[in-house]
């Protein structure tokens, strides 16, 4: 048999190649729409078929509409000439093309770098969206396209794959097919102005909106969205129905269980092979083990069933969560029975019913199949996720950073027109979305509008305190006046009585010189 080392390196590969696959399966779930409305000859009944990129950031329920630009490059040099390109523009005095007037959506030929590469350069050069015109032919296109001379058809359509490095893109992007691009780009080059929409919508079946998470006990980006959005989830109430998922593998497919049913992935996996994780800290012989992975997912998938699936909210699984993440969340503690128990306590869940729940489900060891993982394995391949974290609204993937303000919009953009909750609309466009759903106003954020009461109540304080200044300064004035008139009366006090005693004086003299008291 292999060393563990070369068993889990083979297991490995075969996922990374699993894993390639699924993107391709991840299709175009979110409702998009790609239309040509100037001129009028090359607007199509329903749109122009396209597809989306698996990187950017749409903007979820809206549009993008704007006048078409075509690159004269191939846009896989970072410095983009925006003043070449198509139409042709009038020259400014130095007898130079002017760039291409912001905003705008930016049209460039497939080929020579990747996908990835050429919308960075469109984004740092000013666009708004960008359109990927394809130069080869689908196979299935038959004579509705024409291929350059020497260039063979493709049997499949490209995929707008991330490279692995787009999490900075943040502008959409589509790819058009070369039979409906060639007629557009031959508009714009014979400078004439195109005007185009990119507009997408998430799939709204009814009143109440579907969202699913993937992640894993130990994956480290979806914390604080672990953290805030129980806010969220309990604000929407029965309007939204939320189902977390545990992202596992299949150690069968992997070739993680041996003929004879012997585990051959040494501690990443349980059942003797069947379910297995990836080692968080990449060491097979101390810390946290994939078989940990494994099956703290089992206990809260477990949780879920018994206090989340019936309301689709979840509290308890939610306040599970964080308590973990603040008890256990280290190589330490995350296998410990006792702090497990801790958070269960805490979180005020029953760890008896979550027992028997694991085990009811086919458990951990030997070689049984469990009915949970097993449904977790196949809702993975049906949703065709490969990267985590992921979000899914109305079974449409959500691209963008897993943040509360981005998947509380895209859930609010999910409802049919007219039939939103009450907090989307009060927080879905407010400045701070968390700060809004907890206190169940718009006043959070620097922007953020100020109540009525709040505004009176300041009012009234400031009047209060600017009224006892007023009096105290008055006050004071009055005393430096009292005190001022006295000091000018003690000042000729002296003087009065002076006089009063001189006259006394003088006049007893006289009277003495007249015999009055003789």
């Amino acid at each position: 048999s292999l060393h563990p080392t070369m068993r889990v390196t083979c297991t490995a590969a075969a996922l990374a190649i699993t894993g390639a696959v699924g993107v391709a399966a991840d299709g175009n779930s979110v409702s998009s729409k790609l239309q040509v409305h100037i001129p009028q000859t090359l607007n199509k009944p329903g749109g122009y078929e396209h597809r989306e990129a698996l990187f950017g950031v749409p903007p979820y329920g809206g549009s993008l509409q704007q006048n078409l630009y075509y690159a004269a490059s191939d846009l896989c040099d970072p410095a983009v000439d925006t003043r070449s390109g198509y139409p042709i523009r009038p020259k400014d005095k130095d007898g130079n093309m002017e760039p291409w007037p912001s905003p705008y959506i930016l049209m460039v030929d497939r080929g020579g770098c990747t996908f990835v590469q050429k919308v960075r350069n469109a984004q740092r050069s000013g666009a708004a969206g960008v359109i990927i015109a394809d130069n080869t032919c689908l196979c299935s296109a038959g004579d509705s396209c024409h291929s350059d001379p020497g260039t063979d058809c493709e049997t499949r359509e490209p995929i707008m794959a991330d490279d692995g490095s787009g999490a900075d893109i943040s502008i959409p992007s589509f790819l058009m097919f070369k039979q409906d691009a060639d007629p557009i780009k031959a508009e714009v080059m014979a400078n004439h102005a195109v005007r185009i929409e990119m507009a997408w919508s998430l799939p709204s079946p009814d009143d109440r909106v579907e969202y699913d998470f993937w992640s894993t006990p130990t994956d480290l980006v979806s914390k604080d969205f672990q953290r805030q959005f129980k806010d969220a989830a309990q604000a929407l109430g029965d309007r939204a129905y939320f189902t977390p998922h545990m992202y596992i593998y299949d150690g069968i497919k992997s070739g993680c269980q041996g003929p004879d049913g012997e585990n051959q992935c040494y501690n990443l996996c349980t059942n003797n092979g069947r379910y297995c994780a990836t080692d968080p800290d990449n060491d097979l012989d101390k810390g946290i083990s994939g078989a940990d992975v494994v099956a703290e997912s089992l206990r809260r998938t477990c949780i879920w069933h018994q206090y989340g699936k019936e309301n689709g909210v979840g509290s308890e699984w939610w306040d599970y969560v964080n308590e973990f993440m603040f008890r256990c969340d280290n190589e330490d503690y995350f296998a410990s029975m006792e702090c497990v128990n801790d958070c269960m306590a805490h979180a005020k869940i029953d760890k008896g019913l979550i027992k028997k729940c694991m085990k009811d489900a086919g458990g951990l060891e030997d070689d049984n199949p469990n009915e949970i993982l097993e449904s977790e394995l196949a809702a993975k391949d049906t949703a065709g996720v490969v990267i985590l974290p992921a979000t899914f609204v109305n079974g449409a993937a959500i691209r963008g950073a897993l943040e509360f303000a981005v998947i509380f919009k895209a859930i609010c953009s999910g409802y049919v027109a007219g039939s939103e909750p009450a907090i989307c609309s009060k927080c879905a466009n407010c400045p701070n979305e968390h700060s809004c759903v907890m206190n169940g106003q718009c006043h959070g954020g620097s922007q953020g509008a100020v109540s009525n009461s709040v505004f009176l109540s300041s009012l009234l304080g400031l009047s209060l305190f600017f009224s006892c200044v007023g009096f105290i300064q008055w006050k004071r004035s009055q005393n430096q006046v009292r005190e001022q008139v006295k000091g000018i009366l003690a000042e000729y006090m002296p003087l009065d009585k002076q006089n009063n005693v001189d006259d006394s004086l003088a006049l007893t003299e006289e009277d003495d010189e007249a015999g009055t008291f003789s």
